[in-house]
């Protein structure tokens, strides 16, 4: 499977230690299976944090979701699960981290989930009502990495300068 990254710079080897908290599946190396999605990122990373917008290409070897490796895929849909998994990831006041899966699959929590987020938070609404407000929505897929042994299942195939 091949899955990319967009950043603002080029990554010799990754980090896991340089993952942000507070992400929507915590701290890890995230890719998307989406191009566009990525070459996004890599123009949003370099417009606020400087640097050259680059689009990394990563080859997924598959058996990694038969490895043995603790795996969590959640509907391309938003979902109730997926809806808390999320929120508790992104809460400063919850104990980090939240799981201990090496890989989690899932849509990527965009503006508008951020703000529905914020209105189950506030009371205004359930995760229910939430996850049915976006039950239309389209929301590109993530892959999140967090531990060295999920790492070892990619393979750095090309770096793109944009």
């Amino acid at each position: 499977m091949i899955l990319y990254h967009g950043t603002n710079a080029d990554i010799e080897s990754i980090d896991l230690s340089k993952g942000l908290r507070f992400k929507d599946f915590g701290k890890g190396f995230y890719l998307t299976s989406n191009r566009e999605t990525a070459c996004r990122m890599a123009l949003k990373r370099s417009r606020l944090f400087g640097g050259t917008a680059t689009l990394i290409t990563y080859e997924l070897d598959d058996s990694a979701m038969h490895s043995g490796l603790k795996v969590r895929v959640f509907p391309e849909k938003a979902s109730v699960e997926w809806l808390l998994f999320v929120d508790a990831n992104r809460d400063r006041d919850y104990h980090h981290p939240v799981h201990d899966y090496d890989i989690v699959i899932g849509p990527i929590a965009d503006d508008g989930v951020v703000l529905q987020l914020t209105n189950y938070r506030e009371g205004i609404f359930s995760p229910e009502e939430v996850a049915k407000l976006l039950q239309d929505r389209f929301l590109d897929q993530q892959y999140y990495f967090g531990t060295e042994i999920a790492l070892s299942y990619l393979r750095k195939t090309k770096v793109e300068t944009l």
